[in-house]
């Protein structure tokens, strides 16, 4: 514990050295411009004299600003500077650009690695979800630590390598544990809470600012943007009567997950063509319903689109041994069941940089006309 305190005041002390130098006054910083975000709501980014500030919204009050992420130019940094006064609550103070970051989910360490800043990420969690084969090899051979999970990762090793940053996911009243400790700043990467799959893809820009590339950030956006735009276009005149209805995933316990009519999730299929039955459901996460809620609105959907992570690919005769009751949707019995395999396939690495890959995987699956030749990637029927 006295080497945690230790490494704390040492972090502390370098930050707040990129705040002050031996003497002079501090110089008030004022707000140049405001950037521009497109579908996030979950951040804004404001530029100052001496540095930018990423504030980041609640996800569970967004009336509330969770933290005020104030970047500083590292060979700027010896010059004395007082934070925005609009941004000196929650404010966490980090040197840009970040050169070693520990990163605790798959997602993230797949995003840097997008952004060209592999070479950044000195530490993972739970590599077993990983799915690019660079960054596990840099794991295999010690390039990048395995810091084992991210619910308790190795403070030690954090420490010891000398961590510029940590990247992970929030989550509602739950903290960090020793990592907030430290001193070493925690990016609350809520990236997963936002309402629109290009929402989530704009993070990137955030993400673009702290490793110092904004401008590959916001051309991975852009581009992105664009081919998303001109996939929905194709099915943007289909009325509702025609589109395919869709329910997703299973039950887990007594309880099945339906995503809020408002989620990124929803927002999918309806771009992909999908009459989505739940859209009546509210909110941008999921609702916990019943099996016989579910199966009384759903029982007749066309489709039915699930998610599962096993070496051994599902069937119908797996999912019916799970629960019987599911043999008796509609999708089942026509076999219009498309499962996707996240331990196998990128998934999850590119549903924030790649959301257009994965609609297109989507409209094949409802609207195969529009998409002849389309070699899908994610999403397949189920085996028999």
């Amino acid at each position: 514990m006295k080497r945690l305190l230790s490494a704390a005041v040492i972090v502390m002390v370098l930050l707040l050295a990129g705040c002050r130098n031996g003497g002079g006054a501090a110089q008030q910083s004022s707000v140049l411009k405001v950037d521009s975000v497109y579908y996030a709501h979950g951040f804004t980014i404001k530029y100052y004299d001496d540095c930018k500030v990423v504030s980041i919204r609640d996800p569970w009050d967004t009336l509330k600003v969770r933290k005020n992420y104030v970047l500083v130019d590292k060979e700027k940094r010896s010059r004395r500077f007082e934070v925005p006064a609009e941004a000196r609550n929650n404010a966490v103070i980090i040197p840009v650009p970040v050169e070693r970051a520990v990163i605790y989910t798959s997602v993230h360490a797949a995003m840097t690695e997008q952004l060209g800043c592999i070479d950044r990420i000195c530490g993972v969690c739970e590599p077993e979800y990983i799915i690019s084969e660079e960054i596990l090899a840099r794991v295999a051979d010690g390039r990048i630590a395995d810091l084992g999970m991210s619910t308790a990762p190795n403070i030690e090793k954090i420490i010891d390598m000398d961590t510029e940053v940590i990247i992970a996911s929030p989550f509602e009243n739950s903290g960090y544990g020793n990592a907030e400790k430290i001193g070493v700043p925690i990016v609350e990467a809520a990236d997963y809470m936002e309402g629109h799959p290009l929402g989530r893809t704009e993070w990137v820009r955030f993400y673009g600012l702290l490793f110092g590339c904004r401008d590959r950030a916001d051309s991975l956006f852009f581009a992105t943007c664009s081919k998303y735009d001109s996939l929905k276009a194709l099915v943007s005149d289909i009325p509702v009567e025609e589109r395919p209805t869709v329910i997703m995933e299973r039950k887990y316990g007594a309880l099945w997950g339906v995503p809020g009519a408002s989620s990124y999730v929803a927002l999918f299929h309806s771009d992909a063509g999908a009459n989505y039955i739940f859209k009546d459901l509210p909110g941008t996460g999921s609702v916990q319903l019943s099996f016989e809620q579910v199966f009384e609105k759903a029982a007749d959907a066309d489709f039915w689109l699930l998610k599962y992570g096993t070496k051994k690919p599902m069937t119908y005769a797996d999912l019916r041994g799970e629960y019987k009751p599911y043999s008796n949707f509609a999708a089942f019995k026509n076999h219009k069941i498309y499962t996707c395999n996240t331990l196998v396939t990128s998934y999850y690495d590119d549903i924030t940089i790649h959301p257009d890959q994965i609609l297109a995987d989507l409209m094949y699956i409802y609207h195969p006309n529009l998409l002849e030749g389309h070699q899908p990637k994610y999403y397949f029927p189920m085996e028999q």
